[in-house]
């Protein structure tokens, strides 16, 4: 693994870290956006396990996003279009012509590949030739009733974490069965999650996680806003994901000409940082049969 720092434009820093072959060209190196809630060290099993799936001579790419691991915190202006732009510029340092999102960061490279391509909006950026997502948590024609986020922010602030998480689980509608459990009963039970590394981590992440969890839920986009897209984008989801995700990733690819559709067998929201092994495969096959 191979790390380093970039400097933004607005003055803040990026931590950027490559698995696999360091001098890789564009066209065999993906640029990974990670999720809500998850540091870049959390794809660290799957960026070397994909990268060594599709051999010596491909490089994963996985940077920080803002307010966690070693890249700085958001800044007070923090929207979408922040996410965009630091999309803009690990695409253009790292020269990757691949790109592919998890959760929260399939809707930061949707947002952003949309941005690069409609003449209407003034972000810049190269649009990559292949296009990956996975579960993306993206709010289409108003899909997801984002009044719980007022509440979640006044709980992060107060320090509330475990009635915070609870609040987050029921408003996603992570896993059918807790996002049914009642906000007290349920934010008691993630309590005992407090003191596992899995645990501490979510909870160091909740400020920024509020401010991304705006900045992608908040302003819902119709779906046909996203048909600009390049027709060889690749639409996937976990066949035990959660019901609003499976929905997204296929509506998503009803109304982007030409694109594809997959859902991988037993794979879940978390398999991406797992390295779930059929979804490995499912990814490098895209990312491989695509390559000219």
């Amino acid at each position: 693994m191979n790390e380093r720092i970039l400097p933004t434009s607005d003055g803040g820093s990026l931590a950027l870290y490559s698995y696999g072959a360091s001098d890789a060209p564009g066209h065999r190196r993906i640029l990974v956006v990670g999720g809500a809630f998850l540091t870049a060290m959390i794809y660290r099993p799957f960026a070397a396990a994909l990268s060594k799936r599709l051999g010596d001579e491909w490089t994963l790419d996985v940077y920080d996003r803002r307010g966690r691991g070693n890249s700085t915190d958001q800044p007070p202006d923090y929207s979408m279009d922040t996410e965009i732009s630091d999309v803009a510029l690990m695409l253009n340092h790292t020269g990757a012509q691949s790109l592919f999102g998890h959760s929260l960061g399939g809707a930061v490279v949707l947002n952003a590949v949309r941005s690069f391509i409609d003449p209407q909006e003034t972000a810049t950026g190269p649009v990559p030739k292949r296009l990956a997502v996975y579960d993306p948590a993206i709010n289409l024609d108003t899909a997801i009733d984002t009044k719980w986020l007022r509440a979640f922010s006044d709980d992060v602030a107060a320090g509330r974490n475990s009635r915070a998480l609870a609040r987050l689980e029921r408003g996603m509608k992570f896993s059918a069965t807790l996002s049914r459990v009642p906000e007290p009963i349920l934010a008691a039970l993630l309590a005992g999650t407090s003191r596992t590394k899995t645990g501490k981590l979510a909870r160091t992440l909740l400020p920024s996680g509020v401010g991304e969890l705006r900045a992608a839920l908040e302003e819902s986009r119709p779906a046909n806003s996203f048909a600009i897209l390049p027709k060889n984008t690749h639409f996937m989801a976990g066949s035990k994901s959660a019901a609003y995700f499976r929905t997204t990733a296929l509506k998503l690819h009803e109304v982007v000409p030409g694109s594809t559709h997959l859902e991988t067998p037993k794979g879940i929201h978390g398999s991406v940082p797992a390295a779930f092994g059929t979804l490995l495969d499912d990814i490098g096959d895209y990312f491989t049969q695509s390559e000219s």
